[in-house]
């Protein structure tokens, strides 16, 4: 299944417009920096929590450099979720000097 892809300054942009941003990463990952607003749900943990992710408008995947973040968009596409790949993942997010928040909020 081919997954739609964006870059970390396209995700920039639409995260001002609102873009709901979702994390697979593990905790650990997550709390030492991840996108301002961006929901942690580990990989592992994502066909679980499947209901989390909204059917409507697209939604955002991110990890730390763009591999499990498309594995998750294949499944949630597969599950009429319209999920698309952050390329680069966080570590190109912090990379390019956009904000980050760290701890367990979402920020």
């Amino acid at each position: 299944m081919d997954v739609p892809e964006i870059d970390v300054d396209e995700l920039a942009v639409l995260r001002e417009q609102g873009a709901r941003v979702f994390d697979v990463r593990e905790p650990d990952e997550y709390t030492e920096a991840h996108v301002p607003g961006a929901l942690l749900i580990p990989l592992g943990t994502v066909p679980d929590n499947l209901e989390q992710f909204p059917t409507e408008g697209p939604v955002y995947v991110i990890c730390a450099a763009g591999g499990r973040s498309r594995t998750a968009s294949t499944f949630l596409r597969s599950n009429g979720v319209d999920a698309v790949n952050i390329a680069g993942g966080t570590k190109a997010w912090l990379a390019a000097g956009f904000p980050f928040v760290s701890g367990t909020d979402a920020g």
